[in-house]
């Protein structure tokens, strides 16, 4: 099941996105000229690193106020994935990419596209939840015990003492 995913996710990363981008060039530098083409999408890669810096700092922010607060920061660390990838994706020459890059630029795009992230983890994953062993549980099926525990004490015989027969009463 994970190759029929695969294939379609490298075909398009690899062929579909660069053919869409050299169109778009295409389109673009028809309508707007070569030098205006190529200054848009240094513009943009500037522009997009420098509000990746902005955005980045204060998720980074968030997360630590997080952590201090002794929360696990999910939500923290989904935005940085999604702005490490709209770094990428602003990098990557081509106005497809970069569209999609400024897409995650936006704080409501990332929470929405986050929402969905967890949905599918969340989808794939088995929640497996370990008890502890609780002498209290007393024959708890869940605790690892199977029966009632009776408190005792044990000493050890000694073999050589001639033992006196139980008393008859």
């Amino acid at each position: 099941m994970k190759g029929q995913f695969l294939f379609p996710v490298i075909f398009l990363l690899f062929v579909a996105v660069p053919i869409i981008e050299i169109a778009i060039f295409i389109k673009v530098g028809g309508l707007i000229g070569v030098l205006p083409t190529l200054a848009l999408v240094i513009g943009v890669a500037i522009f997009g690193t420098w509000l990746l810096r902005q955005q980045g700092l204060a998720t980074f922010t968030k997360a630590q106020a997080a952590m201090n607060r002794g929360e696990m920061p999910v939500g923290e660390m989904l935005d940085g994935f999604f702005l490490v990838l709209a770094a990428l994706l602003m990098v990557t020459p081509g106005l497809l990419t970069d569209a999609i890059g400024f897409a995650l630029l936006v704080p409501r795009v990332r929470k929405m596209l986050g929402v969905l992230a967890r949905r599918w983890v969340m989808a794939r994953t088995v929640q497996t939840t370990f008890y502890q062993s609780d002498p209290r549980d007393h024959g708890n099926p869940r605790s690892g015990t199977t029966g009632p525990i009776i408190d005792g004490e044990a000493s050890e015989v000694d073999e050589t003492v001639p033992r006196l027969p139980p008393d008859p009463r």
